[in-house]
């Protein structure tokens, strides 16, 4: 799959098949809409385009009202990527594209790729300045510009629409069965290791700080997961909270992951974990002591759960 920022690479005399959305954790009703775009382009002998922003819109016209990201950047053009999509356009969403109205959007977004054969979005997408376009809007375009234009509807689970939102609040509750069950595989978090103060590897437990700032948290706990680095599975221990046993003058919150018998420098690389089980809460020991005995009795916890 070529990535890129610029429309004008991926001109190669084909047509094109696009898809347009945010797709924050490319759920089952993103799935739906990348498969339509797919589709289209196998019977049109066309490239198949997923166009979407290299942030959250929010974060320009409304940075007061910007959810956090179900996935960091990497694990969604990984998930895309998978879908079988020929190329991925990520558009710089800034304060100049913001001011741009719904109709110069995709005027332009034709006569970048040349010949643009179909248009694939949720029934309910909305773009443009001031959210002024809509399935409405691009139905006119297509039929002034020839391209088709798909508005699909949502993929119900359990009688409700799936969505993003959706899938945070079962996230922000811990219900990771039914995340998975909406992103259509194992819900995880990826993000980069970064230093921290090495409390752990005093504690005889060295963890890996992941930097996952603009990304929704599960709640705070210790849990059995996977850590995925370079491609290989690790089974691991996962603590999120603000370590209160080391009585910290500013607590923050941390996210930590020690993976079981692997022994190498992770500083800079990029830890995926998937969820296996809660084992606790997080807790105050009474002394440093019995925080260490109680990561040993986790790590046990989680050899038993693997």
């Amino acid at each position: 799959m070529k990535v890129t920022h610029s429309a004008a690479e991926l001109v190669d005399h084909r047509k094109v098949c696009g898809a347009i959305g945010v797709f924050d954790g490319v759920h089952l009703g993103h799935q739906q809409i990348i498969r339509q775009t797919i589709a289209d382009a196998r019977q049109f002998e066309a490239m198949s385009v997923v166009v979407t922003f290299d942030r959250h819109p929010n974060a320009v016209v409304a940075p007061a009202h910007v959810p956090p990201l179900i996935y960091s950047l990497p694990q969604k053009i990984r998930a895309i990527e998978s879908m079988g999509v020929d190329a991925l356009l990520f558009i710089t969403f800034d304060k100049l594209f913001s001011e741009q109205s719904g109709e110069a959007f995709i005027r332009g977004l034709a006569k970048d790729f040349g010949h643009l054969q179909s248009l694939c979005v949720g029934a309910d997408f909305v773009f443009g300045h001031k959210r002024g376009g809509n399935v409405a809007l691009l139905q006119k375009l297509g039929a002034e510009l020839h391209f088709i234009v798909h508005g699909m509807a949502a993929v119900a689970l359990d009688g409700k629409p799936v969505s993003s939102t959706r899938i945070r609040d079962a996230i922000r509750m811990g219900d990771f069965d039914a995340a998975s069950q909406m992103l259509g595989r194992a819900y995880s978090f990826a993000g980069k290791v970064v230093r921290g103060d090495e409390v752990g590897r005093k504690l005889g437990f060295p963890t890996a700080n992941l930097d996952l700032a603009g990304l929704l948290l599960p709640p705070i706990g210790v849990y059995a997961v996977h850590a995925i680095v370079r491609g290989e599975r690790h089974r691991a221990v996962l603590n999120i909270g603000r370590r209160p046993t080391l009585e910290m003058p500013d607590p923050q919150l941390r996210v930590e992951v020690h993976l079981l018998n692997f022994n190498g420098d992770l500083y800079g690389e990029e830890v995926e974990v998937e969820f296996v089980k809660k084992l606790r809460d997080e807790k105050k020991f009474a002394s440093v002591e019995e925080l260490k005995t109680q990561i040993s009795h986790d790590i046990a916890d989680a050899l038993v759960t693997f």
